[in-house]
């Protein structure tokens, strides 16, 4: 057995290495939405006419790694208190490093993908359909009004209460979900981001609000879903927020109706 001054050390190393590593892929994801990679950003600046622009299997890969990026630079901040938990526990339990807390990390981003997925299979039908502009952008105010309200109802809902609460209580998430092993820990991760996922979709959406190439409106939603998850009385906020969202969507819906 361990003494306890090993053990410490360990584990010190273990949150340590975790938390450095959390920080550098949020960073990377931030820096590569800032610099404008993987957008029309790259093309001189210049938007193409979506005419000019054809989506083909290199473009929705393309969108896809985008989409991916932009949900690990928004999301996986949020999920820190519980990757770092998890890393603690394994360390404790393994009595040495191990590569779980990276496999509940990519379990977590692995749900996140499958969004990802769905989002740019969203964002294909909107351009074909003529409801995206150039920039990634609603063109019709009925569309943003619809988003914004069924995004506020959401919030209100008994299921993002009970995701919420899940991705805000980490602790009791791992000792209700707890599978040993490696592959325990990619299941485990998988069903976090699912939570997450189910948490905060609705609020995902909102990007073709704003526009998804919208950096202001990435990290205004960024810091609302976490606020959401790490603010005292999260789940108020989440409500206040549905109702600011209801208000506002039926702005848009009563301009569009006018």
């Amino acid at each position: 057995m361990l003494a306890p001054t090993v053990l410490g050390r360990i584990l010190q190393r273990e949150r340590l290495l975790a938390s450095i590593a959390l920080v550098v892929v949020v960073a990377l994801c931030w820096s590569y939405l800032l610099t404008g990679a993987g957008t029309m950003q790259d093309m001189g600046g210049m938007a193409m006419p979506m005419s000019l622009w054809p989506w083909t299997m290199a473009h929705a890969a393309l969108m896809f790694l985008m989409w991916l990026v932009m949900m690990t630079a928004m999301m996986l901040p949020g999920a820190s208190p519980a990757i770092l938990l998890y890393s603690h526990i394994s360390a404790r339990s393994n009595a040495g490093p191990s590569a779980a807390p990276l496999l509940f990390a990519l379990g977590y981003l692995a749900a996140w993908a499958c969004f990802s997925l769905m989002a740019v299979l969203a964002q294909f039908l909107l351009e074909w359909v003529g409801l995206l502009s150039s920039m990634m952008e609603a063109t019709s105010t009925a569309l943003s009004g619809t988003l914004l309200v069924a995004a506020g109802f959401y919030q209100l809902t008994p299921l993002k209460r009970a995701c919420l609460q899940a991705c805000r209580s980490p602790l009791d998430f791992l000792m209700l979900h707890w599978q040993p092993g490696k592959a325990g820990a990619l299941k485990m991760g998988i069903q976090h981001g699912a939570y997450c996922v189910a948490c905060c979709w609705a609020l995902m959406l909102l990007l073709f609000v704003g526009g998804v190439m919208n950096l202001a409106w990435i990290l205004g939603i960024a810091l609302y879903v976490l606020a959401e998850k790490l603010v005292p009385g999260g789940r108020r906020f989440a409500w206040a927020g549905g109702a600011v969202l209801i208000a506002a969507g039926a702005f848009f819906l009563a301009r569009a109706l006018l």
